[in-house]
């Protein structure tokens, strides 16, 4: 058996660029930064950052172009591609995606733009999304189930 799968969860890094193949289907292309953060031999927090190329067809293509803008959070889940075309030299290239299959928003950001429900609107602190971090050691004991 095989599995293609890939999830991430990560912050958009520009607004996503939607486009009509020449069948006239949706398609748009997203750029996903998701982070990594861990603490070193000697105790300094360190952090990385991976940046996804996402593809979504269809009806997702137009949910995504419409509402994320740069800095949305957003769930992807899909599958890996790789596809390969030769450039204007003959030379060969590779670019491997995240084709979507699924995708969930984010909360969304204060100011864009967008009316709040009525009971929100009373200056309500924006939600805060936890960040998980990998840790060293994980105690049975600290699990409250």
């Amino acid at each position: 058996m095989n599995l293609n799968k890939v999830v991430i969860v990560g912050n958009a890094v520009d607004a996503p660029e939607m486009r009509s193949t020449q069948s006239g289907q949706q398609v748009t292309s997203l750029r996903v930064a998701t982070n990594r953060m861990w603490k070193d031999a000697q105790g300094q927090r360190q952090k990385s950052t991976e940046f996804h190329s996402v593809v979504l067809w269809g009806r997702l293509a137009e949910i995504a172009s419409q509402y994320l803008q740069k800095g949305s959070l957003v769930l992807i889940e899909g599958r890996l591609q790789t596809r390969s075309w030769e450039d204007s030299s003959g030379q060969k290239k590779y670019r491997t995606e995240i084709v979507a299959e699924s995708m969930q928003l984010g909360p969304r950001q204060a100011g864009s733009g967008e009316e709040k429900p009525q009971e929100q609107k009373a200056d309500a602190p924006a939600e805060e999304i936890p960040i998980i971090q990998e840790s060293e050691d994980i105690d049975v004991k600290d699990i409250p189930f």
